[in-house]
């Protein structure tokens, strides 16, 4: 509603301003001055001097499956759309956040923040992480995260698996991580401790990574321990050794113990992976289990194009009371990738998946690529 002008105040007919330019100039300087005031007043600066600019780098694929598997349709599908974000606080203090935004088996797109680090680095012999990590259970686990472009096949090794996918293992956990250098400086000796809330129980309504709240008060606990031998570039073995307590509705508490031990080498184009884990399930009360799972890839990289094998193995036991379902699985993986140049790969790849009853062939491609 257009207001009266105060008793006094001049109307925009009043034509003694109008016929004097130099006052009809005052007036507009003032009332410019008066809206940058009031401009000024409102806004707040987000900016920190002395901050270093964030670094952002993006991950992504697309890719094509189609099996001979009974009910299993040949499908077109977008693959994770990862955005890894650093940076650098001062020369000790770093942040890490990984944020994905993926679709799941129901068509649905979700975002979720994978990884959420605040790190502290003293020097090489000790470094500490705060917040959302990739537990270092064996090696595949922290030398390939979120992208598909950093691997040579165009999966995970099926142990590997993330929660939401399936898979067995406490890929994710949100606490405390540490690592650095041993003194044996020949043997590249590192070690590895962490604690944190662990993998809930697995029932239908949990999410697996116990984000903001533990359902117990025990917190899971990883010790590990690796070699990069100085005479030997490339190659690299170590052990580690996982513990935690679930508590799943109907069954009871279940200590759990997992062991994984690896041995791998990737110098001059040639790429030998190998990893063997076994998840120990001690039910109280009740009995024990023990869940074994490996996997071997070989691959040479030749030019633009790496051919890779893989063969991989999982057997859950029948009445183990957390993974009955997913059984016996093993097969090989055999395929292809084409570098087009630094920032994008073509991969093809066959596949043959045994289980106790069912036996299956398919094909998987992927165009992955970084920016």
């Amino acid at each position: 509603m257009k207001q009266a002008a105060p008793a006094g105040t001049p109307t925009q007919s009043s034509a003694p301003f109008e016929s004097n330019p130099a006052v009809s100039t005052a007036l507009a300087a003032t009332a410019s001055a008066g809206a940058a005031q009031a401009a000024a007043a409102t806004t707040h600066e987000l900016s920190v001097p002395g901050l270093q600019p964030v670094h952002v780098q993006g991950f992504s694929d697309v890719q094509y499956q189609a099996s001979d598997l009974k009910g299993d349709y040949n499908s077109f599908g977008l693959g994770q759309f990862n955005l890894f974000i650093t940076n650098r606080l001062s020369n000790k203090l770093g942040l890490l956040g990984e944020l994905v935004v993926e679709s799941d088996l129901n068509n649905t797109v979700g975002v979720e923040l994978e990884r959420l680090l605040f790190q502290y680095t003293a020097n090489d012999y000790f470094a500490l992480s705060a917040g959302r990590y990739h537990t270092a259970i064996g090696y595949y686990n922290t030398a390939y995260h979120h992208s598909s472009w950093l691997q040579s096949a165009v999966g995970r090794p099926l142990v590997f698996a993330f929660e939401d996918g399936g898979g067995i293992l406490p890929i994710h956990n949100v606490g405390l991580s540490a690592t650095g250098r041993l003194p044996l400086s020949k043997l590249g000796l590192h070690y590895i401790a962490e604690i944190g809330n662990g993998r809930a129980s697995r029932t239908p309504s949990d999410e697996a990574v116990q984000n903001r709240t533990d359902e117990n008060n025990g917190k899971a606990v990883n010790l590990g321990i690796y070699s990069r031998p100085q005479g030997i570039p490339g190659f690299q073995t170590g052990f580690s050794l996982y513990r935690d307590s679930l508590h799943p509705e109907g069954i009871g508490k279940i200590g759990q113990t997992i062991f994984a031990g690896h041995v791998v080498y990737q110098q001059s184009g040639l790429e030998f992976l190998n990893e063997a884990i076994v998840l120990r399930h001690a039910v109280q009360g009740g009995g024990v289990f023990h869940i074994p799972a490996f996997y071997s890839q070989v691959s040479k990289r030749m030019g633009e194009v790496r051919p890779y094998f893989r063969y991989e193995y999982m057997n859950v036991p029948r009445a183990e009371p957390l993974y009955s379902d997913i059984g016996l699985r093993h097969g090989p993986v055999g395929g292809l990738r084409f570098d087009f140049n630094e920032f994008a790969a073509y991969k093809l790849e066959f596949f043959r998946d045994m289980e106790r009853s069912v036996k299956s062939n398919g094909l998987r491609t992927q165009v992955s690529f970084t920016f």
